[in-house]
């Protein structure tokens, strides 16, 4: 289990160090209305300590940054926080850039008032532990919010769903279900506040070149995506323009969780 973790965790700063820049400019990453709900679900102030983890391109520190003291912005991969430090220079001067892994976070307990994980842990090989971690780091009665895409509960499509995905990155680990993420929030110590699923639209040209290495991987999701039956398909509302993918939708959960 242990070669397992260190594998997956091997690939994505791999993955993210060649991509960083893609995710910086990504149009799924730099926009949604998620972004403008994360200070008003936080309920954060003038003094507020936040916590950004896999930050990625930076987007949800940079939305938080004008809310709070100080956001400490953190990432597995090196060359994804300098892309999100250059991202994010002239725009917020109160953000710090740490190296972390999400799953040992290396901070005290209780330090935090606020933590943040936008569209990254479907990439983390132990959710369970990093739920734990960020209950770790939140003061009591802090706020966590969750954004991630998410795989429905029958099983079919969450098979379908991330075969997709792993076929297009190769560091993605598994969009789990609102299920399994309600169940570790509890054993943590979470209170869930307030939660909403939309249907989140991709872009296909712009979604699969992101992370694919080659003519050859993108002929595999092409593939995969259009050998889906009619069910799998409209659930997916895949759209085609002449003979090629336009875009297709995945279900993405955004949740406010209060550690007790």
């Amino acid at each position: 289990m242990q070669e397992s973790t260190e594998t997956a965790k091997q690939r994505v700063k791999s993955q993210f160090g060649k991509s960083a820049e893609h995710y910086v400019t990504s149009s799924t990453h730099s926009t949604g209305t998620d972004l403008a709900l994360l200070p008003e679900w936080l309920e954060i102030g003038p003094d507020s300590l936040v916590l950004d983890i896999a930050t990625g391109g930076g987007h949800a520190a940079k939305a938080l940054a004008p809310h709070a003291a100080h956001v400490f912005a953190t990432d597995l991969t090196v060359p994804m926080l300098e892309a999100a430090q250059k991202h994010l220079a002239s725009s917020a001067n109160n953000i710090f850039y740490v190296a972390t892994d999400a799953e040992a976070l290396p901070f005290l307990p209780h330090t935090f008032d606020a933590v943040t994980c936008r569209i990254a842990a479907h990439h983390f090989p132990n959710p369970r532990l990093f739920v734990q971690e960020a209950a770790r780091v939140l003061k009591p009665g802090g706020r966590f919010v969750l954004i991630d895409n998410i795989a429905p509960e029958d099983p079919a499509l969450d098979a379908f769903v991330n075969r997709l995905e792993s076929l297009r990155d190769y560091s993605h680990v598994r969009s789990y279900t609102i299920l399994q993420w309600k169940g570790w929030f509890q054993e943590a110590g979470f209170s869930l506040i307030k939660e909403q699923v939309r249907k989140k639209e991709l872009g296909y040209p712009e979604w699969v070149h992101r992370t694919t290495a080659s003519p050859e991987q993108v002929q595999e999701v092409d593939a995969h995506l259009l050998s889906a039956d009619t069910s799998v398909s409209t659930y997916f509302s895949v759209k085609m323009q002449g003979e090629s993918i336009a875009s297709f939708q995945i279900d993405e959960w955004m949740v406010l969780v209060q550690r007790n």
